[in-house]
């Protein structure tokens, strides 16, 4: 009978593991269905039962962020969806998702996105960009540039990649107008690779188009001397953010105009040469003309 009892015992776990779980599994369900409301932790915390400090711990521990954190993320994501594919107003979306007005939006997607909700929304709207692929010493290169200057650089690996990466320096701005014209771009690529026409009378011109805080990262970047190279977190200390080193990082990375805005001249902590979006190999190759050329 007690072994009966044994085996039939309710499959449950009431481990402090299991009952871990379960609090995690309700809160994530909380906030999923109830993200208007905004819940805060302590409104999560007494509709589970639990005191704030240990939700809060017992919750970053298995989920990796704080309930406010995943609220955040959630509502992030229904604002994308709202602005994108419902085209819904800024006011209207704020009250849609439970806050109070356009500031709170503001704030959610500069911290999140570093960029306002209209930049996120805008994605190039309004802009004629010419492009065009030309020969290069890194492979190659394609040219992007509005009227008013050099917009965009890339690199492929060989013509069967133009396409691709086209369609990734695109999808930056998808929302601007692209023309084929290679005759138009020419004069740019002869500039940018013969040092002999790099002169401070006759400067390069060049239109960053991101975020206000992507634009000061780039702009930092273009302090950096030919032939140096400087760590993510001097670049956070130039722009005066400190500790912004993993934005910092994500904006370098998402540099549009590669070697002309010297990306490749950041590297890790460690000095350690990190992720180039072009490839580490073609990050080695650039590093190595600059040393030769220095």
């Amino acid at each position: 009978m007690n072994a009966l009892a044994k085996i039939s015992s309710p499959a449950v776990d009431v481990t402090p593991e299991g009952m871990d779980y379960d609090t995690v599994r309700r809160v994530i369900e909380l906030i999923t269905l109830d993200y208007r409301a905004q819940p805060s932790l302590e409104t999560i915390a007494a509709e589970l039962g639990q005191s704030p400090t240990q939700l809060q711990k017992v919750f970053t521990r298995w989920a990796g962020l704080s309930p406010k954190a995943f609220l955040q993320a959630v509502t992030l994501d229904h604002a994308k969806r709202l602005l994108g594919a419902e085209q819904l107003p800024l006011l209207e979306t704020s009250y849609e998702l439970g806050l109070s007005g356009p500031g709170r939006l503001h704030d959610l997607f500069v911290t999140h996105e570093a960029m306002s909700p209209g930049e996120w929304k805008a994605k190039g709207g309004g802009l004629t960009i010419r492009y065009g692929f030309h020969p290069s010493p890194f492979g190659r290169a394609l040219v992007m540039a509005t009227d008013r200057g050099l917009a965009g650089l890339a690199f492929a690996d060989g013509f069967e990649d133009q396409q691709a990466c086209l369609d990734d320096m695109t999808r930056r701005w998808p929302n601007a107008a692209y023309v084929e014209d290679s005759d138009g771009t020419a004069d740019y690529i002869a500039r940018i690779f013969d040092r002999s026409q790099w002169s401070t009378e006759r400067p390069l011109q060049v239109v960053l188009i991101g975020t206000d805080f992507q634009v000061k990262v780039w702009r930092s970047l273009l302090k950096i001397p030919f032939g140096k190279a400087v760590t993510y977190s001097h670049v956070a200390c130039d722009i005066g953010q400190p500790t912004a080193s993993r934005a910092v990082g994500a904006a370098v990375g998402a540099n549009p105009i590669s070697f002309v805005v010297p990306c490749h001249r950041a590297v890790g902590k460690s000095g350690a040469l990190t992720g180039y979006h072009w490839g580490l190999t073609r990050k080695r190759a650039i590093l190595g003309w600059e040393a030769g050329n220095a």
